[in-house]
């Protein structure tokens, strides 16, 4: 019979290995260590998604006004008159369309107005068209412009005398800046030069585009 004393030890393991307690706490540690890592990444994953769209925002989806101007004038023909205050002038250059946007400007038909002290001396329409992605668009044209328009001549005798004639020449584009191919910003594209003639040298002194 058995004696009712005996103590009674627990069975080992089947490889004869016992974890001690540090070992199991080791373990614990480990993989917490991991779960922070993970949570580490997630975090720097989500500050740069931040920071690109933010990026992406302030560059790309900005959308800037086009800018319209005036390229190099050349002068073809070029009169003028003392005695009966006049001249009568014709020229070539190009209407030049810039876009900086990431996307292309589509813009309407507009016109070029040329002026000497404030009155329209000659016009020149642009064609409907499009200037692409951070691109220019360069429109060549043939003006022509003459005095029959003005009803004072006392400045241009001055400035026919002091051998150099001041023009000014203003346009205004109304068009759209497509992004993405979803969104669409109208914008309009405004123009305001200075333009001086060497009256003797037939020829442009300088041209001054804002």
């Amino acid at each position: 019979m058995a004696d009712k004393n005996q103590q009674v030890y627990p069975l080992a393991p089947a490889n004869g290995y016992v974890r001690s307690d540090g070992e199991s706490l080791s373990e614990d540690e480990l993989k917490r260590k991991k779960r922070i890592k993970c949570f580490a990444y997630i975090g720097i994953f989500i500050v740069f998604q931040i920071a690109v769209m933010t990026v992406f925002g302030l560059t790309v989806m900005k959308v800037k006004t086009p800018k319209v101007r005036l390229g190099t004038i050349t002068i073809t023909d070029f009169t003028s008159s003392n005695t009966a205050p006049s001249f009568n002038t014709t020229f070539n250059t190009q209407i030049r369309v810039k876009n900086t946007n990431w996307g292309p400007y589509k813009f309407d038909q507009g016109t070029v107005t040329f002026m000497y002290q404030n009155t329209a001396i000659g016009t020149v329409n642009v064609p409907k068209g499009k200037a692409g992605m951070r691109g220019t668009k360069k429109i060549n044209v043939n003006v022509s412009l003459n005095t029959e328009a003005l009803t004072t001549a006392s400045t241009l005798v001055s400035e026919l005398n002091g051998g150099v004639l001041t023009l000014n020449s203003e346009a205004t584009l109304t068009g759209k800046v497509e992004l993405m191919l979803i969104m669409k910003k109208k914008k309009s594209a405004t123009m305001s030069c200075t333009i001086k003639i060497d009256v003797s040298g037939k020829k442009v002194n300088s041209l001054e585009c804002k």
